[in-house]
């Protein structure tokens, strides 16, 4: 929710003020504000401590926890030269991809095929080759350690379809928001938009900064300066919301910002983010791979509503606002139910001396998912020309869904694989 916090304002007024003065104002804000947040903690250091500093002279004091008993598993040479070979290519082709797509140079153009291209042909290699390096290790740990780690490496398997899903709303979603979606407003259907966008603004801005000079009254002996930041940050961003709703309320005919749709996933966590947590403390607390198909199936869900609404629509015909509200709802409530839990799942399963690795793996699915959400999602506009917008749309109701299904009937095998853990 705090994160979220932060991601709300953050996307409304960069978004806002990109949309209206051009986007160098839109980075540029951002940048500010990222700067006066490095200056916040850098002078918050005396309430912070040594907090996050690794205190090697304190090891001998802890014990090592009981589940925490195989054998040692130091990495080989063999394992070494592995990473080595996929840690390479995978720097070089972040580089090569967009120097190659804008013409400058591409590096594995002489392995270029008919069907793929050879930096692909290198990433798939890469691909293969850091299984075969997880799955070898995995394979040396003793049977309860290495069993948890197959349910993490299961579970970051089924997180790319969900993130493939997703982060259609960075990608599809954003373009559909922009050509296909009625976002002209006039009369009173401006000025109800004008206050529910006003009360969506002002009312948690004003939680936000009372919350925040509570502990600055508590904390200011300690980091006034920290403190002096944080109210510099807070007065631009109060004259920037109210900068942007006077321009907005003085207009007799506008339209919503394509960026504005960005703010709804971080308002839904706001709002929804205690009430999902309530289910995993009551007795309706279901299990991992159930947590993961529910997640599937409600962003399925949110793709057959905004699928529904695109039915029938011809050129020039734009879908109402609803049908895409709708969708960043349910595909927020998918994403309270996999991403906070699928890395508490990773921390609880995974030995601590192997978190690193473990959280490597969970977000190398991540960028999986999100290349291929960036290539499947940019296809929205040849897809809509060749068959429809729905059709893209169900396509993607389609995909989570099986997903989602695959991942509950896999139900027992991953419960085996957790061996206890809840």
């Amino acid at each position: 929710m705090g994160v979220n916090a932060g991601a709300f304002f953050g996307m409304m007024l960069c978004g806002y003020i990109a949309e209206t003065y051009g986007w160098h104002w839109g980075f540029g804000l951002a940048g500010i504000f990222m700067l006066l947040g490095t200056l916040q903690f850098v002078f918050a250091k005396p309430l912070m401590g040594n907090l996050g500093v690794l205190n090697k002279s304190t090891f001998g004091e802890h014990k090592v926890i009981a589940e925490d008993t195989d054998t040692r598993n130091p990495f080989t040479i063999r394992d070494y030269v592995l990473i080595a070979i996929v840690s390479i290519i995978g720097f070089v082709y972040a580089f090569n991809d967009p120097l190659s797509k804008n013409g400058i140079r591409d590096v594995f153009a002489a392995l270029d095929t008919p069907f793929l291209r050879g930096q692909y042909i290198m990433v798939i290699v890469a691909l293969i080759l850091f299984i075969y390096l997880v799955v070898t290790r995995i394979l040396r740990y003793d049977k309860v350690v290495r069993d948890r780690m197959f349910a993490v490496v299961l579970l970051a398997f089924f997180l790319v379809f969900f993130f493939m899903s997703f982060e259609q709303g960075a990608t599809s979603l954003v373009l559909v928001a922009r050509d296909n979606i009625d976002r002209s407003l006039t009369g009173a259907a401006l000025t109800t938009f004008n206050v529910v966008n006003g009360l969506l603004t002002i009312v948690p801005l004003s939680i936000i900064s009372w919350v925040l000079i509570k502990l600055a009254k508590v904390t200011w002996n300690k980091i006034a300066i920290s403190n002096i930041v944080l109210f510099i940050c807070f007065g631009l961003i109060w004259g920037a919301v109210i900068w942007m709703l006077y321009n907005e309320f003085n207009k007799e005919a506008s339209e919503i910002k394509v960026s504005w749709f960005s703010i709804l996933n971080s308002f839904f966590i706001i709002a929804l983010a205690s009430s999902v947590s309530k289910i995993w403390e009551s007795k309706y607390n279901p299990s991992a791979a159930f947590k993961y198909g529910f997640g599937l199936i409600l962003v399925a869900i949110g793709f057959l509503i905004i699928g529904l609404g695109s039915i029938g629509i011809s050129q020039g015909t734009k879908i109402s606002m609803v049908f895409l509200v709708l969708t960043y709802l349910f595909h927020t409530l998918g994403e309270l139910f996999i991403s906070p839990v699928g890395l508490s799942y990773v921390s609880k399963l995974v030995p601590a001396r192997m978190l690193a690795f473990m959280f490597g793996i969970w977000y190398l699915a991540i960028a999986i998912a999100q290349k291929l959400a960036a290539a499947l999602g940019g296809q929205v506009e040849t897809i809509q020309e060749e068959h429809s917008l729905s059709y893209f749309f169900f396509l993607f109701t389609a995909i989570p869904a099986l997903a989602g299904l695959l991942v509950m009937l896999f139900n027992p095998l991953i419960k085996r694989l957790m061996h206890g853990i809840k």
